[in-house]
């Protein structure tokens, strides 16, 4: 039930017309607990949508009631009108449940520049809908209703010790660091302060939601929201608890990557031997966002020339001549040259696995991302609604 496994949570999902398909559209998720904490990360675009701009005030105080989501339109570049608009959202919320606007949180999804009035109108009314539905069964609905050019929902739970943690994303393209085109909402009836809930989102965020780089493109929308009601009454060890998170974080990450627009294949870049995680990371990066590298994965070929030529252009500490290249296993590149046959890699799995060894540290990263298609490009270019 994604969103409600955990206890103190209602939600709904509600279809108001800004979908052309008549799907859910809104979706309303309340914190009934008795703790009504928030963290949130977002977005490192300088260009932000309204509902990022609203957001990013709501969580300083680390408080969130409730948090309303559309798809059918990202709000953005909408100008003084977008922003009220959100406000007004979060207003209409406020007064059905009885709280303060400023602990309502706003996520929009969509195409960038839709907001007008019909919108709003038909926001507003969703808001109110999905306050009338809202449900302790009703994560499953809210999972559909974020979803925009998604082909399936993306729902993940996990049970700690007297304490559960359930979430819901959305997201297809535009997938890189900084999040991604993504909303992702988690909540947990664990006992949490807002600094406590704060520090396991950002442990969690960084190595999974930040190393998904499906294509190089980052949103103006992205927002990643934990919420806590309290309402196992357990106060979970904070170790334990940031695990289990990122185990959320991980699976509804890798979910987003296998539903990514157009891909044929699922691809995991490993890199280790590095002489720092950053250098791994950034290895790891250059490497998914080089469309060289992404065509031939399309095409099933393992170049490995495309990989250490992608790496050659960052700063990362190693030496070009020193370093290993498998594909799906199979060795193809040591010390710089070639090693085994490049017809001993099959690359026909959609899953596959880049393992690249820098050979100078201790230090690892793996970053996700997809293959170049013809279906990527169809999709993207199509796309207006």
């Amino acid at each position: 039930m994604s969103v409600t496994a955990a206890k103190g949570f209602e939600a709904a999902g509600v279809a108001v017309g800004l979908k052309s398909t008549g799907a859910n559209d809104v979706a309303v998720v309340v914190n009934r607990g008795p703790k009504k904490v928030g963290a949130a990360v977002f977005t490192s675009n300088r260009a932000k949508a309204n509902p990022i701009i609203w957001s990013q005030q709501v969580i300083g105080d680390g408080v969130v009631e409730a948090i309303v989501l559309n798809s059918g339109g990202a709000n953005c570049f909408t100008g003084s009108f977008g922003f009220q608009t959100t406000h007004q959202t979060a207003e209409k919320a406020a007064e059905l449940l009885g709280v303060g606007a400023g602990d309502v949180l706003v996520c929009s999804t969509g195409l960038i520049g839709t907001g007008d009035e019909v919108f709003r109108s038909k926001v507003l009314a969703g808001v109110e809908q999905g306050i009338a539905a809202l449900s302790a069964d009703g994560g499953d609905a809210a999972s559909l209703a974020i979803m925009t050019t998604d082909s399936r929902p993306k729902r993940a739970v996990v049970t700690g010790d007297g304490w559960t943690i359930g979430g819901m994303a959305k997201g297809a393209g535009m997938l890189a660091p900084g999040l991604a085109t993504m909303l992702v909402v988690i909540t947990t009836d664990a006992d949490l302060d807002p600094a406590e809930a704060d520090a396991a989102l950002r442990t969690a965020t960084r190595v999974s939601f930040d190393r998904l780089d499906s294509d190089g493109c980052m949103s103006t929308n992205d927002q990643v929201t934990l919420l806590a009601s309290g309402a196992s009454g357990v106060r979970p060890d904070l170790d334990a608890f940031a695990a289990a998170l990122t185990q959320v974080c991980r699976d509804l990450a890798e979910q987003l990557q296998g539903d990514a627009e157009g891909a044929s294949h699922d691809i995991a870049i490993e890199v280790v031997g590095a002489a720092s995680e950053e250098d791994a990371v950034v290895v790891g990066r250059s490497v998914a966002r080089n469309n060289l590298f992404k065509a031939a994965i399309f095409g099933n070929d393992p170049n490995w020339g495309r990989v250490l030529a992608a790496i050659g252009t960052t700063d990362a500490a190693f030496d070009p001549y020193d370093v290993d290249v498998s594909f799906n296993g199979v060795r193809v590149c040591t010390a710089g040259g070639p090693d085994r046959p490049r017809e001993e890699v099959d690359l026909t799995p959609r899953r596959t696995h880049i393992l690249i060894d820098l050979r100078v540290g201790d230090a690892a990263a793996t970053i996700l991302t997809n293959d170049l298609t013809h279906d990527y490009v169809h999709e993207n270019s199509a796309y207006s609604s």
